[in-house]
């Protein structure tokens, strides 16, 4: 395995009005090429959010942008930096935790949900010590999580919408 030490390269999206905070690992290769988070086209994000929300699945950036932002999400990365073979998130080590209190102190989140195991354990360890705001882990919407299917995926993600 080839490793690079990497900065992450996308800023959070947010905006005073976001509530709800999804945060990731560390981008892939095709989010770091494409400058936007869940960037592979088989990641599942888009259309599981989408589905939750009842809306269209946004397909370029700045549809993907106001898709957030219409519905009061943020999103960014649990990680700043680290050392990854191309998009592996079990190849990483050697972690710089992102600084949270960015989004933090500008929105009012009300609750954080990571999005997989990897972004889980980067969070309880990294994140919540700082922020003492614990996080909801939903199933990852990579297409390496092959045992939830998109219906299953959407059952999950539907807690997005609690309290709505």
């Amino acid at each position: 395995m080839k490793y690079q030490q990497i900065q992450h390269p996308i800023p959070p999206l947010f905006d005073e009005n976001s509530e709800i905070l999804i945060l990731g690992s560390f981008p892939s290769v095709k989010s770091r090429e494409s400058g936007f988070f869940y960037g592979h086209p088989q990641n599942r994000f888009w259309r599981v959010t989408a589905s939750v929300f009842s809306d269209t699945v946004p397909q370029t950036v700045p549809e993907k942008r106001c898709f957030l932002l219409r519905h009061h999400i943020a999103v960014w990365d649990v990680i700043a930096s680290c050392e990854i073979a191309g998009s592996s998130d079990s190849s990483i080590r050697n972690v710089v935790p992102n600084d949270l209190s960015v989004i933090l102190n500008a929105a009012n989140i009300r609750r954080i949900f990571v999005n997989g195991g990897t972004a889980d354990r980067f969070y309880q360890k990294y994140q919540l010590p700082r922020t003492g705001i614990p996080a909801v882990k939903l199933p990852s919407t990579s297409p390496a999580n092959a045992a939830w299917g998109f219906a299953r995926l959407c059952e999950a993600w539907a807690v997005l919408r609690a309290g709505d």
